[in-house]
């Protein structure tokens, strides 16, 4: 199940929340937002949401019905405001991340190449799966909304022991796979780099896996099994439980 915000600033909703079952985005629910503020929410269980938007914005749009397996409330103290977060920074926890650095000031000129540069950058750090004191990732926000550019410049870089530094450099995405392998997206591609050994290389040697640059959108019509909701998950009977 996917929990999503989107827009298209027309009517009747403007920008709404949404569950969809992927790869398909038909809505099996929807609750309209009408702003850029908030939005989205996370899944905290299969049947379990909480949902970014104020209070006078929790109802469904008429037509829409939550199953009765799937529980509703509100996201963190302040639901439906900020605008990234505080869902990014909550999902990043989650996630296993640890901020280490936040700004103490910023360069604000809405009519340079970089709209807001921050001093220090955000930073934040995941300790290796397998290697948890061998290895950090580390993702550098470096500012807002570049020119002809990225809403967020974000850097990467591995950070190892004896002075090993894997410099992944401007990318949009990296995270450690379940098996220990580095995992990053730049530039409309997906690399990955595996340990040998338990040590990293060069991220020259990092193998590209996927190409995204050539894809164009499609419309496809959904099928029969993402325009309904899955059935509600089946209890343990008591001889599993005792088990």
């Amino acid at each position: 199940m996917l929990l999503y915000f989107a827009a298209n600033w027309r009517k009747p909703y403007q920008s709404w929340s949404a569950i969809s079952r992927p790869p398909f985005f038909t809505a099996l629910a929807l609750w309209p937002k009408g702003d850029g503020w908030g939005g989205g929410g996370q899944f905290l269980s299969r049947d379990c949401i909480e949902l970014n938007h104020r209070q006078l914005e929790m109802k469904l749009a008429d037509g829409f019905d939550l199953p009765n397996w799937l529980s509703l409330k509100p996201f963190g103290d302040r639901p439906g405001w900020g605008e990234d977060d505080p869902i990014w920074s909550s999902r990043l926890l989650r996630e296993g991340w640890k901020l280490t650095a936040y700004p103490e000031k910023t360069k604000d000129d809405y009519g340079a190449r970089v709209w807001i540069e921050y001093d220090p950058p955000i930073t934040w750090e995941k300790a290796h799966p397998r290697w948890p004191k061998k290895y950090h990732l580390r993702m550098r926000i470096m500012g807002i909304k570049e020119r002809d550019g990225t809403w967020y410049i974000i850097e990467h870089s591995i950070l190892g022991e004896k002075g090993y530094t894997g410099a992944i450099g401007r990318s949009e995405w990296a995270d450690w796979s379940s098996d220990g392998a580095l995992l990053f997206a730049q530039s409309g591609c997906l690399y990955r780099l595996r340990p040998t050994k338990g040590q990293f290389g060069p991220i020259e040697e990092s193998k590209q896996i996927a190409n995204f640059n050539n894809l164009a959108f499609s419309r496809v019509e959904p099928i029969e099994y993402s325009q309904s909701w899955p059935p509600a998950r089946s209890k343990p009977s008591r001889k599993q439980t005792r088990r």
